[in-house]
């Protein structure tokens, strides 16, 4: 779990909310706010974890925690970003991949831009990490004609079989 900053084009701050499973590297959760504060970041976790699914444990920076799900925080040094790795790739990978080549008009545009991003980091972009595959796992695909279908705003393609 972790906070990335992003300027909107008009010099405002926004700050979005990203939740990583380590297992599978899955992005799974994602929300902006222009104003992070730790109620905000306990609603989203409660939202991003039903009861049913809450993990046992949760890696962050120094923020805040929620402790009524049952979740183990453990809290990484102050200024060591390297205890926190995925989150930290991830977010590289979430600005070089999408945010340096935008716009960011508010709120609402970096909230959409980022949930199309995390639908094709899960579904769609392969990691040597899983043996080429997505963090949701996908069928393998035999011949058959290829097409390319935009995603993220045409930032990226995807090729499926039709």
């Amino acid at each position: 779990m972790d906070l990335v900053v992003v300027a909107t084009v008009r010099f405002n701050l926004l700050y979005a909310l990203i939740i990583i499973r380590l297992a599978r590297r899955e992005l799974v959760w994602v929300n902006v706010t222009a104003h992070p504060t730790p109620e905000w970041i306990a609603r989203q976790i409660t939202e991003a974890f039903p009861w049913n699914e809450a993990p046992r444990y949760l890696i962050r920076d120094r923020d805040r925690r929620l402790r009524a799900m049952s979740i183990r925080d453990k809290p990484i040094s102050t200024g060591s970003p390297w205890q926190n790795s995925l989150a930290e790739r991830l977010i590289g990978s979430i600005r070089r991949e999408c945010i340096d080549h935008l716009m960011v008009c508010g709120a609402q545009h970096l909230r959409r831009a980022l949930r199309s991003y995390a639908r094709y980091y899960n579904e769609t972009r392969t990691r040597r990490s899983l043996n080429k595959d997505a963090p949701l796992a996908r069928p393998i695909q035999r011949t058959a004609r290829i097409v390319s279908h935009a995603v993220v705003g045409g930032l990226h393609h995807q090729y499926i079989q039709t």
